[in-house]
């Protein structure tokens, strides 16, 4: 009604859009959108002193049935998908991504990212790849991540630990392992700190030597955002279930049409982000996804909605309106 249909769209509409709209069109979109984000991200206070980009790499394997997406390897008996993605904390958006068959490992996708000189990427212990390590180096890039269990080194220099902190030990390190020095050749840093909240150490690789050791062990824990992402993004979002035509019966899902839907959700985040950000209340994630969805067919306005959701009146919508496109 709102629209000026004068029926409802058959159910089959959606899923046959699924299968043949090239999902590639919403990967541009996607790439479209970030620029106004990173701009009104760019107005809000830093968490890090420091003026080097900070991101995150990381994955998630979202599970398919085998049977329904035979295309989507992963196990003999499993099918899956995995979204690699790139989350810029300047606002916590998401600004690289890709989607995979499940079996892609996380390094391989990692070697097709470049990143400007200067930008710090924290990632967990699935990246560990010395020859990436290598080149990030020799490309002006930083990185945090954690240390292999058994890892071999020749410790260098033993740097200064200050006093009362979490902080247990701060090497220059060479490592010395099968193979490990001809990938890396060039000296890294260790440090060891003590997690009060899991009670545990934690140990980090980084080639990070200008900042100190609780800053890098802080930029590890910054990481976090990355796995909250993906959370909001399987909850409010419900990457779980994928709608799409076959061309026969039980012929396996279009792939198409569940990139398709990944992408499509990926664009809404950022919008959410974008208001998000744009709104001086203070939103969580949850909440402004929940209302604006119970929203979405009242007619507000919507600046003044996101800044006080519980005072912005309802309001009679007008003559039915025309949308003019220009050509």
């Amino acid at each position: 009604m709102h629209l000026g249909l004068k029926k409802a769209p058959p159910r089959s509409t959606l899923p046959y859009a699924n299968t043949h709209r090239p999902w590639e069109l919403f990967e541009t979109v996607f790439y479209d959108v970030p620029g106004r984000c990173q701009e009104l991200a760019s107005t809000k206070r830093r968490r890090f002193r420091f003026n080097n980009p900070l991101r995150s790499l990381d994955s998630t394997t979202i599970d398919l049935c085998a049977e329904v997406f035979d295309w989507a390897t992963f196990r003999r008996t499993k099918g899956a998908v995995k979204l690699h993605l790139q989350l810029d904390h300047r606002g916590c958006l998401p600004c690289w991504a890709l989607v995979t068959e499940g079996s892609r490992h996380e390094v391989k996708a990692a070697q097709g990212v470049s990143f400007a000189a200067g930008t710090i990427v924290a990632l967990d212990r699935g990246y560990n790849d010395y020859r990436l390590f290598a080149r990030w180096t020799e490309e002006g890039v930083f990185f945090v991540t954690r240390a292999k269990e058994g890892m071999q080194y020749e410790i260098i220099k033993r740097r200064l630990v200050p006093e009362s902190s979490d902080v247990i030990c701060d090497e220059v390190i060479r490592l010395t392992g099968k193979g490990a020095e001809e990938r890396c050749p060039q000296l890294l840093r260790m440090i060891e700190v003590w997690d009060p909240e899991q009670g545990r150490f934690l140990t980090f690789l980084t080639n990070i030597m200008h900042l100190a050791a609780g800053t890098v062990a802080a930029i590890y824990r910054e990481r976090w955002q990355i796995e909250l992402f993906f959370k909001a993004l399987r909850q409010h979002l419900k990457v779980k279930t994928f709608v799409g035509t076959r061309e026969r019966l039980r012929a396996p899902l279009s792939e198409n049409a569940v990139k398709t839907q990944i992408w499509t959700a990926l664009i809404s985040m950022l919008l959410l982000k974008y208001l998000q950000l744009k709104s001086s209340w203070n939103w969580s994630l949850s909440n402004l996804a929940a209302l604006f969805r119970l929203n979405l067919l009242t007619y507000r306005d919507l600046w003044q909605w996101l800044d006080d959701p519980y005072e912005t009146p309802v309001e009679e919508p007008g003559p039915q309106q025309q949308l003019l496109f220009p050509i």
